[in-house]
């Protein structure tokens, strides 16, 4: 196993599924916030909202198109449903089609998913297990790392303080890596997941991996970040019927209280703006 990767792993319910992996050879090149003006951003994904249950109903048979012993309904495929909406936003649908993504079908598109978490999976050298063998999770890293194997991005950065975070969202969206509490599966009628103050006291589900699309509300006070008026959407893989039409949101200080268990990786295509 490498040794310079810092992980940590979490319970991998088959509506999660990410661990934390932080490699200290990529973060070294991370972008240090410069003061660079730090305006609201919005990245739309080309495809549908993606679930990553109720596969049957889906047609997604895994037994039967990916050789499994049985049919699941749901996989711990997180980490490949954020980088396959992240992705979209980068290629063009003329881009992403070449690649084999269908843009227009959301089964075809999960598929792709699931594709794409397996491999990462294999990417993810800390560990043996993989899947379609063992249902098994895997990290925003393993996806990153992935995705430049197939020539569909160029590299990736990170983000490990507020400000890297917002300043990355000014040129694309994030794979966002974070622990998640069950509050944070009711998410109030904004989609809001952590309107509850109480969160951090309801139990800890897993690891979840996500698709930040927007840097929605971008608050200063005496020109530093107000953490809990900034605003940041993530597109989730749970349907459209979840939370506001699939996307959830939540403040800068609910990442700056989970800082330390929080992975951001932002693919990139040189000199393409999505």
């Amino acid at each position: 196993m490498p040794t310079d990767l810092t992980i940590r792993t979490y319970d991998t319910p088959p509506h999660l599924g990410r661990h934390q992996v932080l490699d200290a050879r990529s973060l070294a090149y991370r972008r240090p916030y410069d003061g660079q003006p730090l305006r609201t951003t919005e990245w739309e994904p080309r495809i549908p909202v993606l679930n990553q249950q109720q596969l049957v109903a889906q047609g997604i048979y895994t037994s039967r198109d990916y050789g499994c012993a049985d049919d699941v309904d749901a996989l711990s495929s997180c980490t490949g449903n954020a980088g396959t909406a992240l992705l979209s936003v980068l290629l063009s649908r003329e881009q992403a089609n070449a690649a084999g993504l269908n843009t227009d079908d959301a089964a075809a598109a999960e598929h792709f998913a699931i594709g794409l978490y397996a491999d990462a999976t294999a990417r993810d050298e800390w560990r043996d297990a993989q899947w379609p063998i063992q249902d098994v999770g895997s990290s925003g890293l393993g996806v990153a790392k992935v995705l430049r194997d197939r020539g569909l991005i160029d590299e990736y950065g990170h983000a490990t303080t507020a400000e890297e975070l917002c300043a990355l969202l000014q040129t694309g969206p994030v794979l966002f890596g974070m622990p998640w509490y069950s509050a944070f599966s009711e998410p109030d009628s904004s989609g809001f997941v952590d309107s509850d103050p109480s969160w951090a006291a309801s139990p800890l589900e897993g690891g979840h991996e996500v698709c930040v699309t927007a840097l929605e509300t971008v608050a200063q006070t005496d020109g530093e970040l107000d953490p809990d008026h900034t605003i940041l959407r993530f597109r989730n893989s749970w349907s459209a019927s979840w939370a506001d039409h699939g996307d959830g949101r939540l403040r800068l200080s609910t990442y700056l209280a989970l800082r330390e268990q929080i992975d951001i990786v932002q693919p990139r295509r040189d000199g393409d703006t999505p």
